[in-house]
């Protein structure tokens, strides 16, 4: 048989099976996906999901599965582009389709989760029949009160250290709300200390002599500061750091030898004046937000900071009617976001 012939017998058939269904279902389901192509989208993208399903439970999201010490290694170099450094690799665990491993950071062993083909970091991992196995360094927070602590002109105070990987997404989120509102509030970032290393140490020193020297250029700094990603990669190495902060004061036009200067005249000062503000207020997360003396939650985008502000003022003024963006910064540094700050929300970096 030609294969013309071959064709012509598969259409005749087609015909056949079509004029054979006494209830014409099959022409109408035809008619139906003709007359509506998102019905053959959601067709196509239902296949999808099962393949990739599939594939999943094949071990990875690629089905690439990768050696777990080779996991490990990928995963700690993760770690330590958002935390500054200091993450090291202890062991890996095989548990299914994803692989345990064991970091060790601020001397303390904790597990973390990676898809077997070394491409995802996974938040926790929850058994059915269990309880939620949780990875991130959070810290108890204080429910939101029912009603914030309200004033003509809040004072609003983020504490972060400076290399918190969710202090620098707060400070991203926070900012836009801050200079909308303007002088409406008393705002200020607030120190805890250093748990990263001496060089978290040295930039919180850096940045209170900014905010000393250069008052209206602050905010700019530690939002470029914390948007900057070459910043983070340096992992705090002075050598590597330098150009890039020297950058900054360039591009916003700050006097480096004045805040130089500062930093050894004045900068164990301020440093040591901030940390025992923190330990006064029972502060040692970051980011810890707090309006008018009470700790509050808030979600990190800075439509919500706006709107957890603004609920602070006895008469909110115009600007809180203004729109800012809901999504969410992403922790540590760099430009990207996403469109939900609730994965992140009570993630911190605690003592």
């Amino acid at each position: 048989m030609d294969e013309r012939k071959h064709w012509e017998n598969r259409e005749e058939k087609t015909v056949m099976k079509i004029d054979n269904d006494p209830d014409n279902s099959i022409s109408k389901a035809t008619e139906k996906i003709k007359g509506n192509p998102w019905m053959m989208i959601s067709i196509v993208l239902g296949v999808i999901v099962i393949i990739l399903l599939f594939m999943v439970m094949k071990g990875g999201v690629t089905g690439n599965v990768i050696k777990g010490d080779d996991a490990g290694t990928k995963i700690v170099e993760y770690l330590n582009a958002q935390t500054g450094g200091g993450v090291t690799y202890v062991s890996n665990k095989d548990i299914g389709n994803l692989y345990e491993v064991t970091v060790s950071y601020q001397g303390k062993e904790i597990p973390v989760y990676v898809t077997k083909d070394g491409g995802y970091f996974v938040q926790g991992a929850i058994p059915i029949t269990g309880d939620a196995v949780d990875n991130t360094n959070t810290q108890t927070q204080q429910e939101t009160p029912t009603e914030v602590v309200k004033s003509d002109k809040p004072v609003v105070e983020l504490y972060v250290f400076t290399y918190c990987p969710y202090g620098t997404q707060s400070e991203k989120g926070i900012i836009p709300a801050v200079k909308l509102l303007g002088n409406k509030i008393d705002f200020k970032i607030r120190q805890i200390g250093a748990m990263h290393g001496e060089y978290e140490k040295i930039e919180a020193e850096r940045q209170l002599c900014i905010e000393k020297n250069y008052p209206a250029k602050f905010l700019d700094y530690v939002n470029n500061f914390a948007l900057n990603s070459e910043i983070g990669n340096c992992r705090g190495d002075a050598v590597c750091v330098t150009p890039l902060i020297d950058a900054l004061y360039t591009k916003l036009g700050i006097d480096k030898a004045k805040i130089n200067s500062c930093m050894v005249a004045d900068g164990a000062k301020l440093y040591s004046a901030e940390e025992a503000n923190s330990q006064s207020q029972g502060v040692s997360g970051s980011p810890t937000l707090v309006i008018n003396g009470a700790q509050v939650n808030s979600g990190r985008d800075s439509a919500s900071y706006l709107k957890t502000i603004c609920s602070a003022f006895n008469t909110a003024p115009s600007e809180c009617s203004q729109i800012l963006s809901s999504a969410s910064p992403s922790a540590g540094f760099g430009a990207s976001a996403s469109a939900s700050s609730a994965s992140s929300a009570a993630a911190n970096c605690a003592v």
